[in-house]
This record gives structure tokens, C-alpha cells and sequence, in this order.
């Protein structure tokens, strides 16, 4: 049986035994605290595509967390089409283009990232990965056409589609923004720690649950609210920490 770990970005994640795992999925910037905690590079990693708007310092802090980190497939993941008349939208995408793939690979080699494959597939072909594996679930699809599932729910389809994996755990999640990187500053502005992706996620996670066994947790916060069977994570050691420090004591904001 191989397990793939799911990791997210929430400070200080229960993560499963090292040895229970055989490889990581990351999402975002989560691929620092995967450094952190001592975990091998992600063979599969999720990153929206507005990490490199520039609109948001938020987005900033994230591209500056995966300065000189690396993984193996890298998924960029889209924003929903422009919407409007074919003009209206022909300028918007223009003026996207901050987040089109070939800017987004070149921002990230700037950062000295590195990735054995850049995956650009259309927003439709993630749609329809999730709206299969969920079985066409006409709640979740209701969600998904008003808030898209976050990155790191999509990185659990994808590893889930991905054919190597056959046991799944999802660990630093917990439908919030906080980060084990950086401040999040988002949640100064919104004055709530809440993530907009929070509705979708717990419908597809609770979904999922249903459909495919072998998809754990070993963070409460998602057993409780999706549904997930719960897998207790070992007492936490210390010693196996590479980057003990979060990045933003180290500057990088």
C-alpha cells in the first residue's frame, strides 16, 4: 500500500509517523513547511495561479516561501474564465497575464524553484476531475460554480487520479488562512481567519470520504467538519526539523 501525504500550509500540522507516508502533495506554499518538518520534496504540487497576480501581498509572501525549494509535478492551477462579451473577455485574459503559465513558470525560476513538469491544464479539465471523482454530486457542483475547492483539495483529486497512490492523509489543513510561513494579511483585512473555500472543500472532502476509502486526517478540525476518518498523528518530535524557524522570523515579508 502507498500513502501520500497531503500537506497544507497550517501552522504547526499533526502530521502522521515518518514512516507511514511514501510521498508528499503540496499545495501552495505548503512546500515550506514540508522543509521544516523534514519531509522529502513533493512529488506533486497545486499552486494557484494568482500567486503571481501581484495584487495581493499575501500572494508575495507565498511566491518568497518557495524561493529554492522544488518538486516534481508542479499543477497550475487557473483562475475562472473572464466572463462577458468575447472582447470583454479577450482583454481581461490580457490583462492576466500575470498569471498565465509561461509568466507563472517564469516567476517561479526567478525564485530559483525548481520542477521536473509544468502542468497547465484548463480550468475545465480540474472541473471535471473533481465532478468525476465526487460522481457528478449535484451539491458539490452547485458549490464549485460559486467558489472553486482550494488548491489543497485539489491536489488530493489529483493524487487521487494519479494512479500511484492508493492510501491518502491530509494533514495541515484546517478551512482557515493562517500559515506556517508568513502572516497571513488577508486576515487583518477580512478581520477573520475564515477561508471563502471553506463550503466546497467540506462538501467535496465529505463526498470523497463516501466514494473512495484509504482518505484519512490527522487534523481534528477536518475530521469533525468533513468527515474524514481520523488518523492520529504520533507525539511530535523536534529533532527532525531542517527549517526550525517560520519564514517570516527569517525577513522574508
Amino acid at each position: 500500500m502507498s500513502t501520500l501525504l497531503i500537506l497544507g500550509s497550517k501552522p504547526e500540522p499533526a502530521l502522521p509517523a515518518p514512516g507511514a507516508i511514501d510521498a508528499v502533495a503540496c499545495a501552495n506554499a505548503s512546500g515550506r513547511s514540508a522543509v521544516r518538518h523534514g519531509l522529502p520534496d513533493p512529488v506533486i504540487t497545486v499552486m494557484s495561479a494568482v500567486l503571481t497576480s501581484g495584487h495581493k501581498a499575501a500572494n508575495d509572501l507565498a511566491l518568497e516561501a518557495l524561493r529554492g525549494l522544488r518538486t516534481g509535478q508542479l499543477y497550475i492551477y487557473p483562475r475562472p474564465e473572464a466572463e462577458g462579451s468575447a472582447l470583454k473577455r479577450a482583454w481581461r485574459e490580457l490583462r492576466r497575464y500575470r498569471m498565465h503559465p509561461w509568466y507563472f513558470k517564469r516567476r517561479l525560476r526567478a525564485l530559483d524553484y525548481g520542477f521536473d513538469e509544468a502542468i497547465a491544464w484548463s480550468r475545465e479539465r480540474y472541473d471535471a476531475l473533481m465532478r468525476r471523482l465526487t460522481g457528478g454530486d449535484p451539491a458539490v457542483a452547485e458549490l464549485m460554480a460559486r467558489k472553486q475547492p482550494s488548491t489543497g483539495v485539489m491536489a488530493l483529486a489529483i493524487g487521487l487520479a494519479d494512479g500511484r497512490f492508493d492510501r491518502f492523509v491530509m494533514s495541515g489543513f484546517s478551512f482557515e488562512i493562517t500559515h506556517a510561513y508568513a502572516h497571513n494579511p488577508l486576515i487583518d483585512e477580512a478581520g477573520s481567519t475564515r477561508s471563502k473555500h471553506t463550503e466546497t472543500d467540506v462538501a467535496i472532502l465529505r463526498c470523497l470520504a463516501g466514494r473512495h476509502a484509504g482518505i484519512f486526517t490527522t487534523e481534528p478540525t477536518v475530521h469533525d467538519r468533513a468527515g474524514l476518518p481520523f488518523l492520529p498523528a504520533p507525539p511530535r518530535e523536534q529533532g527532525n526539523r531542517r527549517d526550525a524557524a517560520p519564514l517570516a522570523a527569517q525577513g522574508a515579508s
